[in-house]
């Protein structure tokens, strides 16, 4: 059976992209392709010579074309784009117009219902793309009212377990003064540059983007509002996250410059409260969700941590206290959604940047996790954005 080189070349071009999650013929990254025989060769053009996960690229092209009738043998090439169709695939991450194409996204921006200063990134022109009408991304703050109370544990793996329930998920790691996120997912690799646009790096399903990429880890962030400001809009507009379903914000504690970019630049975030048992860190975790809601974000649940710890004779032992968690839901009048234990394994977990959602699925602490995304997930999103209700 001789082989179809046109079936060959649309085989190729459905394969998904596992750095950019999108088809390599959307992308432009198809090249040459060659049949013979029963031997299919294929090209690919990346956009930069030290690709990720071109291993697992090379691997769903192989299986794609050896579902083609008559290829027995599939040989994949790969060469590194010119500058031309290398801009060309950044204006098309960017949602900007390419050659051919129609709206220029920033257009879109003017179509939103909120003020257009906010929609806008650093540079005019670049749309805050979780901002627009269409955007189907939840973004998820999780807050403290000060540090040691779990909160980047709790981001880390509550990402974890909604990445694998199937959910596209991404966490931007906001803490700029304590970033740890990414040695707590296990990534390994620094972000995808491509020009000037940044692809977050993924591990455990979940892509991750950190101060901690850009400065070394003995290196302290000393900034005013203004840098933190432009940082996180940076963070949004010059990177390419896809469009996951989850975008989470592991957020600095306390109430201080962050928080208040996010009330103007990112108005739909939802906000969830870490805290622990104990009264007195009850008290301060109230303070974070009171200043969230002065900026008109919205409050939907607390995360208890630390609640207990169980010792070898089964017993639960409340070392922080008891309540606390309960309290501040009830005062915000927002539901608990989880307690979390207090465990070695998930302390592990984030020193050897294996998340106890991936080094141990089926103990307890996964469990709750499992238990705490769910509840999330059937919370829904605080507001709906329907370009149809815009008040001009």
């Amino acid at each position: 059976m001789s082989i179809d080189e046109s079936q060959v070349t649309a085989a190729v071009a459905a394969v998904i992209d596992p750095e950019l999650r999108r088809p390599l013929g959307e992308l432009g990254m198809v090249g040459p392709v060659r049949v013979k025989r029963k031997r299919a060769t294929v090209g690919i053009a990346l956009p930069v010579a030290h690709y990720p996960q071109v291993d697992e690229l090379a691997d769903r092209l192989r299986l794609a074309v050896g579902s083609v009738p008559g290829v027995d043998e599939v040989e994949v090439e790969s060469t590194v784009m010119e500058e031309e169709p290398r801009a060309r695939l950044r204006m098309l991450l960017r949602g900007e117009a390419v050659e051919g194409g129609t709206q220029h996204a920033a257009d879109e921006g003017h179509d939103h219902g909120h003020d257009h200063g906010a929609q806008l990134g650093h540079e005019e022109g670049r749309p805050n793309r979780f901002m627009l009408p269409r955007s189907k991304t939840r973004i998820l703050g999780i807050s403290s009212g000060k540090g040691g109370v779990g909160k980047s544990s709790v981001t880390v793996n509550m990402a974890v377990s909604l990445a694998r329930m199937g959910y596209d998920v991404g966490i931007l790691d906001a803490d700029v003064y304590g970033f740890s996120v990414p040695k707590m997912l296990g990534i390994t690799t620094d972000p995808l540059i491509i020009g000037d646009l940044v692809v977050p790096p993924t591990a455990n399903g979940v892509r991750c983007l950190s101060m901690g990429y850009f400065v070394p880890d003995d290196t302290p962030v000393i900034w005013r509002g203004p840098m933190l400001h432009k940082a996180l809009e940076q963070f949004l507009v010059d990177a390419y996250w896809g469009e996951p379903d989850f975008l989470l914000i592991d957020m600095p504690p306390g109430t201080g410059d962050v928080t208040l970019s996010l009330g103007q630049y990112l108005t739909k975030t939802e906000v969830y409260v870490v805290t622990t048992p104990q009264p007195a860190a009850e008290r301060v975790a109230q303070r974070s969700a009171y200043a969230a809601r002065k900026l008109k974000l919205a409050v939907r649940g607390v995360i208890e941590n630390m609640s207990w710890f169980t010792g070898d004779d089964g017993k639960r032992y409340e070392l922080f206290g008891a309540g606390g968690g309960r309290q501040l839901a009830d005062e915000l009048g927002v539901p608990l959604l989880s307690q979390v234990p207090l465990v070695a394994s998930l302390r592990q977990g984030g020193d050897d940047g294996v998340p106890v959602m991936v080094a141990d699925p089926d103990s307890e602490v996964a469990g709750v996790f499992d238990r705490l995304a769910t509840a999330v997930v059937e919370l829904g999103p605080a507001r709906v954005y329907r370009k149809e209700l815009t008040v001009r």
